[in-house]
């Protein structure tokens, strides 16, 4: 009873495993100057950090179509697929959990939706831990189960520059913005319950990139994890926050990814993101 998995484009999944998996990836829409395009198809994070950085750009972010969901659920079950598990960013940050709920509608018991309750590979260590199961040729409620709990085993933390890029886009409160960044502090930010709200604020950038490394190895516990570190446009900042922690895990670290995030998250966190992901394995 093979069983498809769904996700959205939100996930980013490293370069490296795209072709390792069996996913089917619904993008989110940019608009940017009121010229919409597909998040990693049509439009890239570059062209949103270029967008971002001239003060009269306008960029905003919308959600899949629930038609969009529905083409892709009918596309798999019509090629051979007995049930879908349909994997995505929080219901707290985006509209996309709740288009896909509403295209799984007409698909009765076959289509199970899940909400990962945060974005990135947060999302998309779900995902990956669900296309696992499926591989493996486990049945529906068993795929869900994976997807699930691998979604609570992750933890996202992140820094940004400023909190201004959230709080326009209405994913930060006006007094959390407030507090991240009286007195020029630098905010960490964690997603809690599928919101983002402060963790911890610092003086610097850089006291901000070492505390983000910190948080990480806190929340890795003491069993094995994987990492994933998120930037945009900053490779080399990526690269040494991952080598800091995997000098700080050690032996154990299983895996460990640097992916650029897309489009969508760039426009609303804004240029400077940072960002690490622990996937704790049990």
């Amino acid at each position: 009873m093979p069983v498809a998995v769904v996700t959205d484009s939100t996930a980013y999944l490293p370069a490296e495993l795209r072709g390792s998996y069996e996913l089917t990836v619904v993008p989110l829409t940019v608009i940017i100057n009121g010229a919409d395009g597909l998040e990693g198809i049509e439009i890239q994070p570059a062209e949103v950090a270029r967008a971002l950085g001239e003060r009269r750009a306008a960029v905003s972010t919308s959600r899949p179509a629930p038609a969009q969901f529905a083409a892709a659920y009918r596309e798999l079950l019509d090629g051979g697929a007995d049930g879908i598990v349909s994997v995505h960013l929080s219901s707290r940050l985006s509209g996309t959990h709740e288009a896909a709920e509403l295209a799984a509608a007409e698909f009765g018991s076959r289509v199970e939706v899940v909400d990962s309750h945060t974005t990135g590979m947060g999302l998309g260590f779900a995902a990956l831990a669900a296309s696992a199961a499926a591989r493996q040729g486990q049945d529906l409620v068993s795929v869900r189960r994976e997807a699930v709990e691998n979604a609570e085993r992750v933890s996202t933390l992140f820094y940004v520059d400023t909190l201004e890029f959230l709080r326009r886009g209405g994913r930060i409160g006006a007094a959390s913005a407030l507090l991240g960044t009286a007195l020029s502090v630098k905010p960490i930010l964690h997603v809690v319950d599928g919101a983002i709200v402060v963790k911890d604020r610092v003086r610097t950038a850089g006291r901000a990139l070492a505390k983000l490394v910190d948080l990480a190895v806190e929340a890795s516990g003491e069993g094995a994890v994987d990492i994933a570190v998120h930037h945009l446009q900053a490779p080399d900042r990526a690269a040494a926050l991952a080598d800091q922690v995997i000098m700080r895990l050690g032996d154990r670290l299983r895996d460990c990814y640097i992916t650029e995030i897309g489009a969508v998250v760039a426009a609303h966190v804004g240029p400077g993101v940072a960002g690490i992901v622990v996937h704790r394995r049990a």
